[in-house]
């Protein structure tokens, strides 16, 4: 006798059994059959079953990938927040420490760059660090080379002033230029592009690309704050949010 299609009623009820009830494996060829068409006519006539099913996986996925970027903060702690060769600024004594990792020829880089400082401002309990990761070719490279050459030959406060102007500067990145801003800002410019290709800023930069290849990023710009990952250009008003939630936990 040929089985009967399956009724909605059915349906439901299979879908509440034990997954080892609905092996498929276990059912007849008709049965197959009637129970596939049910699940089509139901999703047929509830299309929006399937945008909430879309939506579900997509929030497991973001919670997944959440929780791993946590994991790779912590396996990496260390080096994320106290290498001993990165600029750091905000509140040095700050409850949150806010990572950057940025390339100056990058448009977000520059977007986020303003972004930020109203954030250190407006919050005061910042430390803010930044990650040289030049990515964007020969002139991103000549200009970290350059801001990280500043630090260790003039200092730290050198170095915010040589990182401002880069973040804001339109031209051309050369030599030329670069010692054209070094004297504009009172440093030697003799002495830091003597220092550009020294085994020391050499490795300051092959250590932070090493270190954001161990964290997956591959852009800029890239955060850390706190645990908690942040890929790609954020508001101010957006990274406030995720601090005061951080400080809530």
């Amino acid at each position: 006798m040929k089985r009967p299609l399956l009724t909605a009623a059915a349906f439901t009820t299979m879908l509440a059994l034990p997954a080892q009830a609905l092996d498929l494996d276990q059912m007849s060829e008709a049965e197959r059959a009637a129970f596939r068409a049910e699940i089509r006519a139901y999703l047929l006539e509830n299309p929006e079953v399937i945008m909430e099913a879309v939506d579900v996986l997509e929030k497991r996925q973001q919670q997944a990938r959440a929780q791993d970027d946590t994991d790779l903060v912590k396996v990496n702690a260390e080096d994320i927040f106290n290498d001993g060769h990165s600029w750091v600024g905000g509140n040095p004594d700050g409850d949150i420490t806010l990572v950057e990792f940025m390339d100056y020829r990058c448009g977000y880089c520059r977007r986020a760059f303003d972004e930020v400082e109203t954030l250190l401002e407006s919050d005061g309990n910042i430390r803010f660090i930044v990650k040289e990761f030049p990515i964007l070719g020969e002139e991103s490279t000549l200009a970290s080379r350059f801001a990280i050459a500043t630090q260790q030959v003039a200092g730290d406060e050198a170095y915010k002033s040589v990182h401002d102007t880069l973040m804001a500067f339109n031209g051309a990145i050369n030599e030329a230029s670069l010692s054209r801003i070094a004297d504009s800002l009172g440093l030697d410019p003799h002495a830091i592009t003597a220092h550009m290709n020294s085994d020391e800023v050499t490795k300051v930069i092959a250590e932070n690309h090493d270190l954001a290849q161990r964290l997956s990023i591959s852009g800029t710009p890239s955060f850390v704050m706190a645990n908690h990952m942040l890929r790609g250009y954020l508001p101010a008003e957006d990274m406030q949010r995720m601090a005061d939630e951080i400080r809530t936990q």
